[in-house]
Order: C-alpha cells, then sequence, then structure tokens
C-alpha cells in the first residue's frame, strides 16, 4: 500500500509531501491545481518515462519518492530479491527517481541504485492506474494467465504443474547429462580399440624393451661412428693406398728385373736386398687390402638407417 509522496521540483510543484492513509483517498480540484502533475511524480517514481520537461524551471533536477508498507506478497518480495535489492522484514519499500536537468535519470530501490526497467517491473507489482489516457492492467497479456488461475482458485494445481515442470527440467538435465557421458565413454572406447590395435600391430615380446634399449643406444652412436670409419679408411688411402703399394711393387720388380740383365746373379747384392723390398712391398698391400675390408666390414655391421 502507498503510504506517502514526496515531490520535488517536478513540474509547478517545488515542495510537496502527501501521506495516504488507510482507505479511499480522493485528490480533487480545479483544472490546473496540479493534481496530474502529482500523478506524474507517482509514476516518476514507479519507472515510467521520464525526460528534462518535468524539471522545475530553475532547478537543477526533480525528484519523486514513493514509500510503500512492508512486502507480503511472496510474489513481489521474490520479484524484489530476483531483482538483486534487498529489504528486510518490514521495512517499508521505498522507489525513489531523479530526473537531471539534462535528462538523465537515475532510480533507486531502498537507496540502492537500480535500472529503470527494474523500478518499472516492480511498480508495475505495486501499483495499477487506470485512466483515459492510461495503460489498463487487464490488457497487459502477461496478468492474466495469474488473473484467471486465481481467479479459478487453481493455486494447488498451478504448485503441481510447477512441481512437475521442475522434476521434467531435472529429468532432461539428467538425461542430457547422460548422453554426454555416453558419448564421452564411446569416445574413450574408440580410443582404448585404435591403442589396442597399435599394440597389436607392434606385437610386443617379452623382454623386447631390453633389446631395443640396447639397439638404441648403439643406432645413438651410429652416425658418429659411421663418420669415424669414414675418416678411417681416407686415412689409409682407401682404394688409392692399394693401387699406390701396387704400383710400387712393379717398379721394384722392374728394377729387380734390369739389375738380373746387367749381370747379376743369384746372390748378388743388389738382388738380394731388391728381393727383400718387393716382398715386403708384397706383405704391405696384402695386409693394407686387408685392413681397408676390415674397416668396411665394420661399417656394413652398424646397419645404419638415418632417421631410424
Amino acid at each position: 500500500m502507498l503510504t506517502a509522496l514526496s515531490i520535488r521540483d517536478i513540474v509547478l510543484v517545488d515542495v510537496l509531501d502527501l501521506e495516504v492513509r488507510d482507505g479511499l483517498t480522493v485528490l480533487t480540484g480545479e483544472t490546473g491545481a496540479g493534481k496530474s502533475i502529482i500523478l506524474d511524480a507517482l509514476g516518476l517514481a514507479l519507472g515510467a518515462r521520464g525526460d528534462a520537461g518535468l524539471v522545475r524551471a530553475g532547478a537543477k533536477q526533480a525528484s519523486a519518492t514513493a514509500v510503500f508498507t512492508a512486502p507480503d506478497d511472496p510474489a513481489l518480495i521474490d520479484l524484489i530479491a530476483g531483482k538483486g535489492f534487498e529489504v528486510a522484514p518490514g521495512e517499508d519499500l521505498i522507489l525513489r527517481r531523479i530526473v537531471a536537468a539534462d535528462g538523465r535519470s537515475r532510480a533507486f530501490v531502498n537507496d540502492q541504485p537500480a535500472g529503470v526497467t527494474a523500478l518499472r517491473e516492480i511498480g508495475q507489482a505495486l501499483v495499477e492506474v487506470h485512466g483515459q489516457h492510461e495503460t489498463v492492467g487487464l490488457l497487459d497479456w502477461k496478468t492474466h494467465r495469474a488473473l484467471l488461475d486465481a481467479y479459478g482458485g487453481l493455486s494447488p494445481q498451478l504448485d503441481g504443474v510447477g512441481r512437475a515442470a521442475e522434476a521434467l527440467k531435472t529429468a532432461e538435465r539428467k538425461v542430457a547429462d547422460l548422453k554426454a557421458a555416453a558419448a564421452d565413454a564411446a569416445a574413450h572406447a574408440d580410443e582404448l580399440a585404435l591403442n589396442l590395435s597399435d599394440l597389436d600391430a607392434l606385437d610386443p615380446r617379452a623382454d623386447e624393451e631390453t633389446e631395443l634399449a640396447g639397439e638404441r643406444a648403439l643406432l645413438g652412436a651410429a652416425e658418429k661412428a659411421m663418420g669415424d670409419l669414414t675418416d678411417a679408411r681416407a686415412s689409409l688411402g682407401g682404394d688409392k693406398l692399394s693401387r699406390n703399394l701396387s704400383a710400387a711393387l712393379r717398379a721394384v720388380e722392374h728394377a729387380r728385373t734390369r739389375a738380373a740383365q746387367s749381370g747379376a746373379e743369384g746372390d748378388h747384392p743388389l738382388l738380394v736386398k731388391l728381393t727383400a723390398a718387393a716382398e715386403a712391398i708384397d706383405r704391405t698391400l696384402v695386409e693394407a687390402e686387408e685392413a681397408l675390408a676390415c674397416v668396411d666390414a665394420a661399417a656394413d655391421a652398424f646397419d645404419f638407417e638415418p632417421g631410424r
């Protein structure tokens, strides 16, 4: 119930504090006495459209404050709480609206800042205005169902439907959660199946990990070892060493032939030394070829595959 209305600097009214008592209150007066201004001020406090035209000439701002008895309607209490306002039990409900001279406005519910939309919704739940040019509450389709339910005394059925609807929503959420869990389980099963397929393809054996560790260590050293063997072969001269030793052996053999043709025979010191030189070169050639073969065999033993 409205108990008081305070008006400051609205249109022609500079200060007005109006107390409303129980029962019927009637505002009477001649045309231009300010009855409409009082109603406009009440509408402003209840969230109606406000503009700079409401501010009294010369004033910085206009304000309207409507005081109501403590809310006792559960729907109204839920609406106020749902909008985020705190009203202590037994505390009057105070709606206040301020409009500045530049048209900007501010709204408050029990001195708590509020949006105009929230103020309007609370105001509509508190006051219903009937007039020639006012919105009639019965024409607001959003109120029809509640009015019909109240008229038919259907509160118990309405509560039952509400509980059933909430139970349905809970069941739907549970079904959605179960479907999501089933989808996750199916995805996990597919992942496990793929992993098992990979394991089957790998065909792991007992103690294979130890073997693989050894092979991995060997492969890690293989690249550098192959480089070392390449350097060793290059240092030996590679195939060029065999060709040089063969050429040296042929040269010594030619020298020994020339010495024999010149008259040296049998145990002649020159033939003996040339023969010893030829034999030494021949042994070196054999050992050099054997050394190169051993280096190549060692390289082949690594079985190195780049990128493995």
